[in-house]
């Protein structure tokens, strides 16, 4: 399977986030990629697209934030990443205010996620990664993979949140719609529910989102990913989610993804993305699933039995030490 790479993900480098009251140290690093990178062996670089793939998926305004957000925040006088800590009340009015701290709660929806001088260019890059993918399965590949980092799903069109900024398998999808594939699906099983990636196609009835997830009653993100989440307008039917409880191990959740399998060759795509996060493993810092090596490459033969065009983007998984042996075992399913 051929993957991609750039190495200027690497400079995404927060140094620490909000969690349960107080700031740690930043879970999302760049070792995590280096563990891939090791155990999976060489990848190959993306070309440059530019950011019109992006701004496919992205709005306008939220892009020149996201380029600018940490050079406002160093003019602003202050120190150390800018991490958002106030945002509007849904219903009230949507003001375009241009201090920092206001841009900040308005492209965002959590206090986990800074943005550090070096993210933009690692987004991008990661982008970059994810349509070089794409397109080498449109290109005629049955598989190839992508390792994005940071990762994408909690993305929305206009907000990042959940260490997310750009959502790597929006993109991609959305790629595949402008090369002309009539129909294109979305396999989710990261640990928590990709509730930007949701949000994106929610009313659009030419991509199919099914995502296996902690129930959202008891995990992040809480506000979406509920199993009556089903799409909206000419989206509803369109979107599948699967909630499962804490302690999951294989056989439920792999009775979980065979069902999501089955609406999905029911949707009859012309090709499969799958955010794939191996932050369900049993030892995941931050994530309470019990799924062990060797489960994900039984996991990722089911999804290959498919017998459709695929593209695995890297979305979590913070056990860093185990995940490149997680990411390998997922990848050699294929």
């Amino acid at each position: 399977m051929r993957s991609f790479f750039d190495p200027r993900q690497l400079r995404h480098r927060p140094v620490s986030e909000l969690h349960n009251g107080g700031f740690t140290a930043y879970q999302e690093t760049p070792d995590r990629a280096e563990s891939v990178l090791n155990a999976i062996g060489p990848t190959e670089l993306p070309r440059d697209c530019g950011e019109g793939p992006i701004l496919a998926v992205h709005d306008a305004e939220y892009i020149e934030f996201l380029k600018s957000a940490h050079a406002l925040w160093r003019d602003a006088g202050r120190d150390g990443d800018p991490i958002p800590y106030a945002w509007p009340v849904i219903g009230r009015r949507a003001l375009r205010l241009k201090r920092i701290d206001a841009l900040l709660g308005r492209f965002s929806f959590d206090a986990t996620t800074p943005i550090a001088e070096g993210t933009w260019e690692a987004a991008y890059w990661n982008a970059q990664t994810a349509i070089a993918a794409a397109d080498a399965v449109l290109g005629g590949e049955r598989a190839a993979f992508a390792l994005c980092r940071p990762p994408g799903h909690h993305a929305g069109a206009d907000y990042f949140g959940g260490y997310c900024h750009l959502n790597v398998a929006a993109i991609t999808a959305q790629r595949a719609r402008d090369a002309g594939i009539e129909r294109v699906a979305i396999l989710d099983i990261d640990y928590h529910h990709g509730n930007g990636t949701q949000d994106i196609f929610w009313e659009r009835d030419d991509v199919f989102y099914a995502s296996i997830h902690a129930d959202p009653a008891t995990d992040y993100p809480f506000f979406w990913g509920h199993a009556d989440e089903t799409g909206g307008g000419p989206g509803e039917g369109a979107t599948l989610n699967l909630p499962l409880p804490q302690g999951t191990r294989l056989p439920a959740f792999r009775a979980a993804q065979a069902q999501a399998l089955d609406a999905i060759r029911a949707f009859d795509p012309g090709l499969l993305v799958v955010s794939f996060g191996a932050d369900t493993f049993e030892g995941d810092p931050i994530s309470h699933f019990e799924l062990a090596t060797a489960d994900y490459r039984a996991l990722a033969a089911d999804i290959a039995s498919a017998g459709l065009p695929t593209v695995v983007v890297q979305e979590g998984g913070y056990a860093t030490a185990a995940l490149g042996a997680n990411v390998r075992s997922f990848l050699s399913g294929f």
